[in-house]
């Protein structure tokens, strides 16, 4: 049981590139509109950014409820409409000839938020023991199309124009559709809802649980300050005399670089329990690179700003979604990565809207300071999170009739060595636990539940 098998293998596989595609082509524009969108009507940099973070806004509106529409219609049904309407967007942005359509064109691409369906059944299509290689095979794929955007971009660009980037995506997209109709398998199962999906009942939970917020916060400025930053970098690039094909060799090695020099970080964190300490090292990369950029001027500088910068980023991307996870109540994961997941594309929005306004009016320096401000208060805030100890993730089945019978069970659960919470879900029939592995008795919980349903 240690190994995925063939439906958990072809799931992944499916799924990962469904994921990818679509990352792929939100972040091919990227490196690439700040310079070849001036021919559009209505070109500025507050368009760019706009243009750039437009599909956070609707992503992040319609990510959780589009995750409850699968549930109700379908998982595949959801994706491929999801896919259809990003196709759609691509091809309006293919055919616009102001600013203002390429940006009508990226929010109807970020309406087909199809993140959630996607993971609810990546997690239906797999056991539980397997499901964090799963979810962790689609979150590497997300990386590597990042990689790939800031390659392929550039290149296609140079190639085929802007309008060209678009038509790619839009091929990419019906690609996507094809792997949906013809390789992913059916589900068979439905994973427990609440580990998987975000519940309308405990959203109200997620928006007061601080330490949560905390991490939501930390997300949402993460990817502002990211796509803040690519209002002004393509230009700065050509301004040191890279000619915008040859951006990707730029662009290519720093990546590399970076992922390299962050593995080491993500070891010595899990090895040594340091995790907090290496979360706020991470920040404070994030805050030197903006620093760097900001008071070292030339091309040299600007090399070693964005290297420290996606070291620091990397290291974040990996850790935060593992920390939403671990401090996530038991039986409620599902909605604390729901918010998590919509903070994250708002905030892509937010640093198209900022990081335009700012090269606008104020130019490249204060798009710098006021990132590293960013980063600093975020410093700030970070500090003060607490981590609980880490935590074994069960899912155990019940047949319950009523609360009182579910009260007395988490009480009962509770009193077990190694349960740290427990949350039972009545309409689900499920009891999820999260428990200290080392101290807990799977056969002593299993025998409490069978008693309590006798």
């Amino acid at each position: 049981m240690h190994q995925l098998n063939s439906l958990e293998k072809r799931a992944a596989m499916a799924l990962a590139l469904v994921f990818s595609s679509r990352m792929l082509g939100l972040f091919m524009l990227l490196p690439v509109f700040a310079l070849y969108g001036s021919e559009l009507e209505g070109f500025s940099p507050l368009w760019v950014g706009l243009a750039i973070g437009a599909y956070g806004l609707t992503q992040a509106i319609l990510q959780i409820p589009l995750g409850w529409l699968s549930d109700r219609i379908g998982r595949h049904k959801v994706m491929l409409g999801g896919l259809t309407l990003f196709a759609a967007g691509s091809v309006v942005a293919a055919l616009a000839d102001s600013v203002y359509m390429v940006t009508f064109g990226r929010i109807l691409q970020g309406a087909g938020a199809i993140a959630g369906a996607i993971l609810a059944l990546a997690a239906d299509l797999t056991r539980e023991e397997q499901r964090p290689k799963v979810m962790a095979i689609i979150g590497a794929s997300i990386g590597l199309s990042f990689a790939v955007a800031m390659v392929l971009g550039p290149l296609l660009a140079k190639w085929a124009g802007l309008s060209g980037v678009f038509w790619f995506t839009a091929v990419l997209a019906c690609g996507a559709m094809l792997v949906v109709a013809l390789l992913l398998p059916k589900s068979v199962n439905k994973a427990p809802m609440a580990e998987t999906l975000a519940l309308p009942q405990s959203l109200g939970n997620m928006l007061k649980h601080r330490q949560l917020l905390q991490l939501d916060l930390g997300v949402l400025l993460l990817h502002l300050m990211l796509t803040a930053m690519f209002v002004a970098l393509p230009a700065l690039l050509q301004n040191y005399g890279l000619v915008s094909v040859k951006h990707w060799q730029f662009y290519l090695p720093v990546l590399l670089g970076s992922f390299v020099l962050m593995i080491p970080m993500m070891i010595i964190a899990m090895r040594k329990a340091q995790e907090k300490g290496f979360f706020l090292l991470a920040i404070a990369l994030l805050v030197s690179a903006m620093l760097l950029a900001l008071l070292v001027p030339g091309f040299t500088a600007l090399t070693m700003a964005l290297l420290l910068f996606f070291i620091g980023f990397n290291f974040l991307e990996a850790s935060l979604p593992a920390l939403v996870s671990r401090i996530a109540p038991a039986g409620q994961r599902g909605s604390a990565m729901g918010i998590y997941s919509s903070s994250q594309f708002f905030g892509a929005f937010l640093g198209g809207v900022t990081g335009g306004t700012l090269v606008q009016h104020f130019g490249y320096q204060a798009l710098f300071a006021a990132l590293a401000v960013i980063g600093l208060i975020w410093l700030l805030v970070a500090s003060t999170l607490q981590l609980p100890p880490r935590a074994q993730r069960l899912s155990l089945a019940v047949s319950l009739t009523s609360e009182q019978q579910a009260s007395a069970l988490a009480a009962q659960l509770t009193t077990l060595n190694g349960v740290q919470e427990v949350t039972i879900v009545l309409a689900e029939q499920r009891c999820y636990l999260k428990v200290s592995s080392a101290q807990f008795d799977h056969t002593a919980a299993q025998a409490v539940i069978t008693a309590a349903g006798a």
